[in-house]
């Protein structure tokens, strides 16, 4: 069989980006943020909401990295319940990060609406099923933990998964009723557009080689030009350098790869995740899927490296669509892509303040379409003077993953592993 064409299908049917020229002169602004997806565009655009003067710069484009690359899914949920947020951040910041969580997906939509950002969504809810009977009785207590405080999950079992996916793969999943998806590249773009409108400046093409501290401000310096502002936002997530130290080190960069099929029959529709609901898994090597605007269906798994095919990327994604989708065996493959997401330890985003000044958020290890906009209202919220203590996230000092060098090497290695690991639990189903 034909191997499909390498190319980010988001690309395919985005609406144009804003215009960005690369960054040939020196700036003073308030604020400069490094790095044009979701949540830096997002965080350019509270700002220049507010009145601040705003450069946002990006290395290539806007949307380039993950923000353009992810398979768009909006997972309103972290994959630990309640009482262990509250055990891990303690009951005040919990409190605030439970609410925020609750509110994540309406306050996306919301968001979409106001600024009348044109990107496929839709909010027809998020099925989040159980590969094998151990990962069933922790999707039961997870969904248990959050709908007591509030979330609008209901479960299914035996053939009312199967009429809610069209999958016969899974016998139990929760259905989170806010859950929904969005074409990832034309959110970020819809950003950026609102940000320039509103006075921010973006600049393309213009990779930061050095950010130094002048006085009380910080200048960023770009190939062709500077930015000198009181505040810096690093939101380059898993496309991050050594720009700042030890920051890359605070994550693993691991690799979702997917492909787009070629649109479905309206029969296949109708059964194939009716109504347009997204589906995800338990698995490691986690498989997820949802609709295009055309009927296309979208399928990705974890992935090797940059180039999908490595240590058989291909087939894992071929496998899988088949696995979970039989209906399809037969169907084309249009395009295949990857995209890098920043795993962080705890699996939950990051935001660091290392120094007066600079802000960095990062780490949404594949929560980022509901995550990222709320770092960016909470990098705004902060910037603009709230107190720590006041945030979504809370503020935490760099901490380098051990080992962090030797782990991501093996990174490659572990998408074919997680693999095996999950064929196994569905043999044996502990």
């Amino acid at each position: 069989m034909m191997k499909p064409k390498e190319e980010v299908h988001w690309r395919t049917t985005a609406p144009r980006g804003p215009d960005c020229s690369s960054l040939e002169t020196n700036l003073t602004v308030d604020t400069v943020i490094v790095g044009g997806g979701l949540t830096g565009c997002r965080t350019a655009l509270g700002l220049a909401e507010s009145g601040m003067s705003v450069a946002l710069l990006d290395a290539k484009e806007i949307g380039w990295g993950a923000s353009g690359r992810s398979g768009g899914q909006c997972n309103p949920i972290w994959r630990e319940t309640p009482a262990q947020l509250i055990k891990r951040f303690g009951e005040a910041q919990a409190q605030r990060l439970i609410k925020t969580t609750l509110n994540s997906a309406d306050a996306l939509f919301s968001d979409i609406a106001k600024y009348n950002i044109d990107c496929d969504a839709v909010q027809a809810g998020w099925v989040q099923a159980a590969h094998n009977r151990s990962a069933r009785r922790s999707l039961e207590k997870l969904g248990a933990a959050w709908s007591a405080v509030g979330a609008k999950i209901e479960t299914l079992e035996g053939d009312a998964v199967k009429q809610a996916t069209g999958s016969p793969a899974y016998n139990f999943a929760l259905r989170h009723a806010a859950g929904g998806h969005v074409q990832p590249l034309s959110l970020t773009r819809g950003y950026a557009k609102n940000a320039q409108e509103k006075g921010a400046q973006l600049f393309s093409d213009s990779p930061v080689t050095s950010i130094e501290r002048q006085g009380k401000q910080w200048r960023v310096t770009s190939p062709s030009g500077s930015v000198t502002a009181e505040k810096v936002v690093l939101t380059t997530n898993a496309y991050s350098t050594d720009l700042w130290p030890g920051l890359k080190q605070t994550f693993l960069p691991m690799i979702s790869i997917a492909i787009a099929t070629e649109p479905l029959s309206k029969e296949l529709q109708e059964v194939i995740l009716p109504g347009k609901v997204t589906i995800a898994d338990s698995r490691l090597a986690i498989y997820f899927s949802r609709y295009d605007r055309d009927g296309r269906l979208i399928f990705g798994c974890v992935g090797s490296a940059d180039a999908v095919g490595m240590l058989g990327g291909h087939k894992r994604l071929r496998e899988g669509l088949h696995t979970v989708f039989p209906q399809l065996k037969n169907t084309k493959i249009e395009r295949t892509w990857s995209g890098r997401i920043a795993v962080t330890p705890e699996m939950m985003p990051h935001l660091h303040e290392p120094a007066p000044g600079i802000i960095a958020g990062l780490g949404f290890s594949g929560r980022g379409i509901a995550m990222t906009s709320v770092m960016g209202r909470t990098i705004t919220d902060k910037i603009l003077g709230a107190s720590d203590d006041q945030l979504a996230f809370s503020v935490s000092p760099i901490k380098k993953i051990p080992m962090h060098k030797v782990m991501a090497a093996t990174l490659p290695f572990g998408a074919p592993a997680m693999s095996i690991r999950d064929k196994i639990s569905t043999i044996i189903d502990i």
